[in-house]
Protein backbone atom coordinates (compact mmCIF):
# COMPACT_ATOMS: atom_id res chain seq x y z
CA UNK A 1 0.00 0.00 0.00
CA UNK A 2 2.87 2.35 0.79
CA UNK A 3 4.26 1.80 -2.68
CA UNK A 4 0.92 2.73 -4.27
CA UNK A 5 0.68 5.95 -2.25
CA UNK A 6 4.30 6.90 -2.98
CA UNK A 7 3.91 6.22 -6.71
CA UNK A 8 0.70 8.23 -6.84
CA UNK A 9 2.34 11.19 -5.09
CA UNK A 10 5.35 10.94 -7.41
CA UNK A 11 3.05 10.97 -10.46
CA UNK A 12 1.13 13.92 -9.00
CA UNK A 13 4.39 15.85 -8.57
CA UNK A 14 5.46 14.94 -12.12
CA UNK A 15 2.10 16.09 -13.53
CA UNK A 16 2.41 19.33 -11.57
CA UNK A 17 5.89 19.96 -13.04
CA UNK A 18 4.68 19.17 -16.56
CA UNK A 19 1.77 21.59 -16.15
CA UNK A 20 4.19 24.21 -14.84
CA UNK A 21 6.63 23.83 -17.77
CA UNK A 22 4.42 23.06 -20.80
CA UNK A 23 2.09 25.83 -21.96
CA UNK A 24 -0.46 23.40 -23.44
CA UNK A 25 -1.01 21.53 -20.18
CA UNK A 26 -3.34 23.23 -17.73
CA UNK A 27 -3.76 22.20 -14.11
CA UNK A 28 -6.11 24.81 -12.75
CA UNK A 29 -8.05 25.30 -9.60
CA UNK A 30 -8.48 27.89 -6.92
CA UNK A 31 -5.98 27.63 -4.11
CA UNK A 32 -2.73 25.72 -3.94
CA UNK A 33 -4.40 23.05 -1.82
CA UNK A 34 -7.06 22.54 -4.44
CA UNK A 35 -4.41 22.26 -7.15
CA UNK A 36 -2.58 19.62 -5.10
CA UNK A 37 -5.78 17.63 -4.66
CA UNK A 38 -6.50 17.92 -8.39
CA UNK A 39 -2.95 16.75 -9.22
CA UNK A 40 -3.37 13.71 -6.94
CA UNK A 41 -6.75 12.83 -8.49
CA UNK A 42 -5.32 13.25 -12.00
CA UNK A 43 -2.39 11.02 -10.97
CA UNK A 44 -4.91 8.34 -9.94
CA UNK A 45 -6.66 8.63 -13.31
CA UNK A 46 -3.26 8.53 -15.05
CA UNK A 47 -2.37 5.38 -13.10
CA UNK A 48 -5.63 3.73 -14.12
CA UNK A 49 -5.14 4.62 -17.78
CA UNK A 50 -1.56 3.34 -17.72
CA UNK A 51 -2.53 0.20 -15.82
CA UNK A 52 -5.59 -0.81 -17.82
CA UNK A 53 -5.29 0.59 -21.34
CA UNK A 54 -1.57 0.98 -21.99
CA UNK A 55 -0.74 -2.77 -21.92
CA UNK A 56 -3.45 -3.46 -24.50
CA UNK A 57 -2.23 -0.64 -26.75
CA UNK A 58 1.35 -1.87 -26.46
CA UNK A 59 0.31 -5.40 -27.38
CA UNK A 60 -1.67 -4.25 -30.40
CA UNK A 61 1.17 -2.01 -31.57
CA UNK A 62 3.92 -4.60 -31.17
CA UNK A 63 4.83 -4.53 -34.88
CA UNK A 64 5.33 -0.76 -34.61
CA UNK A 65 7.70 -1.29 -31.67
CA UNK A 66 9.83 -3.49 -33.89
CA UNK A 67 9.67 -1.15 -36.90
CA UNK A 68 10.48 1.99 -34.92
CA UNK A 69 12.98 0.34 -32.57
CA UNK A 70 10.81 1.31 -29.60
CA UNK A 71 10.38 4.99 -30.46
CA UNK A 72 6.62 4.47 -30.70
CA UNK A 73 6.71 4.39 -26.88
CA UNK A 74 6.90 8.18 -26.86
CA UNK A 75 3.76 8.42 -28.98
CA UNK A 76 1.91 5.88 -26.82
CA UNK A 77 2.86 7.76 -23.64
CA UNK A 78 1.59 11.00 -25.20
CA UNK A 79 -1.68 9.33 -26.16
CA UNK A 80 -2.09 7.99 -22.61
CA UNK A 81 -1.61 11.51 -21.23
CA UNK A 82 -4.11 12.84 -23.76
CA UNK A 83 -6.57 10.11 -22.75
CA UNK A 84 -6.02 11.08 -19.11
CA UNK A 85 -6.93 14.65 -20.04
CA UNK A 86 -10.15 13.46 -21.67
CA UNK A 87 -11.05 11.27 -18.68
CA UNK A 88 -10.28 14.16 -16.32
CA UNK A 89 -12.64 16.38 -18.29
CA UNK A 90 -15.34 13.72 -17.97
CA UNK A 91 -14.75 13.60 -14.20
CA UNK A 92 -14.80 17.42 -14.07
CA UNK A 93 -11.22 17.69 -12.86
CA UNK A 94 -9.36 20.89 -13.75
CA UNK A 95 -6.74 19.25 -15.98
CA UNK A 96 -6.45 19.65 -19.72
CA UNK A 97 -3.89 18.86 -22.41
CA UNK A 98 -4.45 21.04 -25.46
CA UNK A 99 -2.80 19.10 -28.29
CA UNK A 100 -0.64 16.21 -29.32
CA UNK A 101 2.65 18.12 -29.14
CA UNK A 102 1.84 19.34 -25.64
CA UNK A 103 0.98 15.76 -24.69
CA UNK A 104 4.25 14.51 -26.17
CA UNK A 105 6.39 17.07 -24.36
CA UNK A 106 4.37 16.62 -21.16
CA UNK A 107 4.75 12.85 -21.24
CA UNK A 108 8.52 13.23 -21.66
CA UNK A 109 8.68 15.60 -18.68
CA UNK A 110 6.46 13.32 -16.58
CA UNK A 111 8.68 10.34 -17.42
CA UNK A 112 11.89 12.18 -16.50
CA UNK A 113 10.52 13.66 -13.26
CA UNK A 114 8.94 10.35 -12.23
CA UNK A 115 12.18 8.52 -12.94
CA UNK A 116 14.19 10.99 -10.84
CA UNK A 117 11.73 10.95 -7.95
CA UNK A 118 11.54 7.14 -8.02
CA UNK A 119 15.33 7.06 -7.72
CA UNK A 120 15.16 9.42 -4.75
CA UNK A 121 12.21 7.89 -2.94
CA UNK A 122 12.29 4.27 -4.21
CA UNK A 123 10.09 1.41 -2.99
CA UNK A 124 11.84 0.84 0.33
Amino acid sequence: MKSFVVKTLINAAAIWVAAWIVDGIVLSGGSTGQKILTAVLVALVFGLVNGLIKPLVRLLSLPLFVLTLGLITFVINALMLWLTSWASDQLELDFHVEGFWSALLGSLIISIVSWGLNLAFGDD
